[in-house]
């Protein structure tokens, strides 16, 4: 039990570490938290870089932050899903963004 809580200890000091190092935008922010809270932990670096990873564009990146964060029912809003979407393309994919409105995305995701 002690070496469990001395584990979570570390790796919280780390993840916060990592949050307090870097100097992203607000919507980065937002992003990086979402996912570090709730996809880090199973969901390494190396995990986006495999050969057979499913998010090829922007758009497909969007939908897998969408279905996974519905696979883990977290209920995260449009702007969660796009935050942490345009977190993990800033840091790791780099594919071409469309500028998208909060309206039309949410047109997009009632259909």
């Amino acid at each position: 039990m002690r070496a469990r809580r001395s584990i979570l200890g570390w790796l919280a000091s780390v993840l916060l570490g990592m949050l307090v190092v870097s100097t992203p935008t607000a919507a980065q922010d937002r992003g990086q938290l979402l996912y570090a809270t709730h996809c880090g932990a199973c969901h390494t670096a190396q995990m986006h870089w495999r050969a057979g990873r499913t998010a090829t564009d922007w758009p497909t990146l969007k939908a897998e932050v969408r279905r996974w964060q519905g696979v883990a029912s977290l209920a995260w809003t449009d702007d969660d899903v796009i935050a942490v979407a345009r977190y993990l393309n800033d840091s790791i994919y780099h594919f071409e963004q469309r500028v998208e409105s909060r309206a039309v995305t949410r047109l997009l995701a009632e259909k």
